[in-house]
């Protein structure tokens, strides 16, 4: 059953007297489960692509569904709700807040939720834990690490467990080995959590950890094909 279904979505952006689509008339469905890279050079549509995907951006045209749910069609509180319900995001800066400690971090999806303390409590802590940080609640995002900090913004994503994951050059501020400690993060996720993950990277390396790869060039997908490349045993 696809999770994501986005049909003919078309992006017009206006510049002066001129116009351009940095997405023609795209169509991508993802299944459930499914552990997907997109890909492009910059100006290629990816990002776009991907604003669209967490509802940050809509389409001029076109229709995307999310679990069943016609996203283009609800008003701003019903589209907090579901995004707060049905995704996670992951970003390039990690978006911690710097004056808060990680389980304070972790706790803020369930408070726009409206989760009473003691249970958010319970969840924050199990989710630092998931990613190996239960050793670092009360730590301030300045005393941890750049992989460390992602890690926090893991937990984050998947405390309210949302079945989808958006996660926009995660390791784009992280050195190798830190990357690769991450993505097997993601991995975990997918296989051992069953988290649906659309991924943004411009890095073949990391690609090869998503089971499928799309790829984006002036606002067409330009392939789109079963990762046979990966090394991840899934």
């Amino acid at each position: 059953m696809s999770l994501i279904e986005v049909k003919d979505a078309i992006k017009t952006y206006q510049t002066g007297e001129d116009s351009f689509n940095a997405l023609n008339c795209v169509s991508l469905s993802v299944e459930k489960g499914e552990f997907v890279a997109i890909m492009g050079a910059s100006g290629s549509g990816k990002s776009t692509f991907m604003n669209m995907l967490g509802t940050l951006d809509k389409p001029n045209s076109g229709s995307y569904h999310l679990d069943g749910i016609d996203m283009l069609s609800l008003d701003i509180d019903n589209l907090a709700t579901v995004r707060n319900e049905k995704m996670g995001f992951v970003f390039q800066g990690f978006n911690l807040i710097s004056r808060t400690t990680a389980l304070e971090n972790v706790e803020l999806p369930m408070i726009y939720k409206g989760i009473p303390e003691e249970e958010r409590i319970v969840r924050a802590k199990k989710a630092l834990e998931i990613v190996g940080l239960e050793k670092r609640e009360d730590h301030m995002p300045n005393q941890m690490s750049g992989g460390q900090q992602q890690r926090v913004a893991i937990a984050r994503a998947i405390v309210n467990d949302p079945p989808l994951i958006l996660a926009d050059e995660p390791t784009g501020n992280l050195d190798t080995k830190t990357s690769i400690e991450v993505m097997e993060f993601f991995v975990n996720l997918n296989k051992e959590m069953g988290k649906t993950i659309v991924l943004v990277t411009h890095e073949p390396d990391i690609a090869q950890y998503c089971k499928r790869v799309v790829r984006f060039k002036d606002g067409n997908i330009i392939s789109d094909e079963i990762n046979t490349h990966t090394t991840i045993p899934y």
